[in-house]
């Protein structure tokens, strides 16, 4: 019987003391912990998605992203057919005529719109309009000058959401001012719009003002607004008091300046640096490829950065874990695995106080608060269980590293992976150099050696 509970008694003491053991059950304890971390991740995707219906919500009432195409012509000409009975019939088809030159030069203005604790950034924007057209050879058409309906040609614009409209929109071409009519004669170019008809003539455009025009569109847009180069030569210039601006599409700016007080962008495109000539039939191109344009950014998105953010949570677990097992092998402490279960709670708390925060303050500060918090609390718990105040000083040391360095991680996003690099470099040097006297094989944890029991 001595002998039974001698070995029963040396069992639970290895079980106790093993530090295989005790890294099996953290390990354990580790991967139970991304329970909550995954639950934490969900509530962070349901919340962005929260935001992204209301800001829809917003933008369908005020007006979506604006593309402007045009402007350009839409001419019908006749073509003639046999049918079954070998009648001849007649059909209306189009072409279209691109502008040779044009300017769109505007500012964007932009609005903030709140609902509840959720943005959207909104825009009015006022583009002025001008070029000039040229009628050119249309014998790659194949069609016969005399089918062609010069005189029901219609002058388009197309406006992807026409809600955003909010003044009337009149052509001046030629010196004549024409009112336009909303609906486009084909979707062949865009799928919205306004036009107005302006006869034409084959023969037009030989003196150098015979086909100029001028327009002005005030538009409401959310978020973006783009363009599409519709001409041989297409400028865009824009300017607004917004300092996040990101372009995008198919063309950059050939002249940008962006700082505090706004932007200014300047845009350049040659027919030749797009796929699609100035004259084709019907819907044999597809021109919203040459798109292009800018979006207002909101760069304090909490969302994302909070999301960002928690896909380090696994890499604060095991910091912090690690943290207290080396305190138990350097210094026989024994920390039990209910303890260290409490300590990762703490650990995931953090990426819940930060977001919930964060929605009613600055990121900034949510993060100081939330960062704050989690630290006090793991600090002063290190302080009860283990009553030893270097490694308290120690725990908190490591997590405001661990919580610095993580913000600068979120906000140098281009290094974000050489900081990570270099971070993960910098722990396991540290480690190693801290375990490079101790005998694994004979150590144990939170009591003696294996050989001295």
């Amino acid at each position: 019987m001595d002998v039974q509970e001698t070995v029963v008694g040396k069992t639970k003491t290895f079980i106790r003391t093993s530090a295989t053991l005790k890294i099996i059950a953290i390990g354990i304890l580790v991967l139970v912990l991304q329970i909550p971390a995954s639950m934490i991740s969900s509530v962070m995707y349901e919340r962005e998605s929260r935001r992204n219906t209301v800001v829809q919500e917003i933008n369908s009432k005020w007006g979506w992203s604006q593309t402007v195409t045009g402007p350009f012509f839409t001419i019908p000409f006749k073509e003639f057919y046999t049918d079954r009975n070998k009648e001849e019939k007649v059909r209306i088809k189009y072409f279209h005529l691109l502008p040779e030159q044009l300017t769109i030069t505007g500012a964007v203005t932009p609005h903030i719109r709140y609902r509840s604790l959720y943005e959207a950034v909104l825009y009015t924007t006022q583009l002025k309009v001008s070029g000039r057209f040229t009628v050119p050879p249309l014998a790659q058409l194949t069609i016969s000058p005399e089918n062609i309906l010069w005189d029901k040609a219609l002058f388009s614009i197309g406006i992807s959401d026409m809600r955003g409209i909010q003044e009337q929109i009149t052509v001046t071409w030629n010196g004549v001012t024409h009112e336009v009519t909303p609906g486009l004669q084909t979707k062949d170019i865009a799928s919205a719009g306004v036009s107005s008809l302006i006869p034409l003539s084959p023969t037009a455009g030989a003196s150098s003002s015979s086909l100029n025009f001028a327009l002005q569109l005030h538009l409401n847009g959310s978020e973006k607004i783009s363009f599409i180069p519709v001409a041989e030569e297409t400028v865009v210039k824009l300017t607004s008091d917004w300092p996040s601006p990101s372009f995008n599409g198919a063309f950059l700016p050939a002249t940008r300046k962006v700082d505090e007080q706004g932007f200014s962008a300047s845009w350049k495109v040659l027919h030749l640096n797009r796929n699609f000539p100035q004259v084709w039939q019907g819907n044999r191109y597809k021109v919203d490829e040459a798109a292009f344009g800018l979006k207002l950014l909101i760069t304090a998105d909490i969302y994302q950065k909070s999301i960002r953010i928690s896909k380090y949570a696994l890499m604060f677990i095991v910091f912090t874990f690690s943290a207290f097992f080396f305190t138990e092998i350097i210094n026989r402490k024994r920390v039990h695995p209910i303890q260290y279960l409490l300590i990762g709670l703490a650990v995931t708390l953090f990426y819940v106080l930060l977001l919930s925060i964060s929605e009613h303050l600055n990121f900034n500060i949510a993060y100081l608060l939330s960062a704050g918090a989690i630290t006090c609390l793991i600090t002063g718990y290190s302080q009860g269980i283990l009553r030893n105040k270097y490694f308290t000083l120690t725990v908190c040391a490591l997590l405001l590293i661990l919580y610095a360095y993580l913000y600068i991680v979120l906000q140098l996003e281009d290094y974000a992976l050489l900081m990570g690099a270099l971070g993960l470099f910098a722990v396991l040097t540290t480690v190693m150099y801290l375990t490079r006297k101790v005998d694994w094989y004979a150590t144990g944890v939170g009591g003696k050696p294996a050989e001295e029991e």
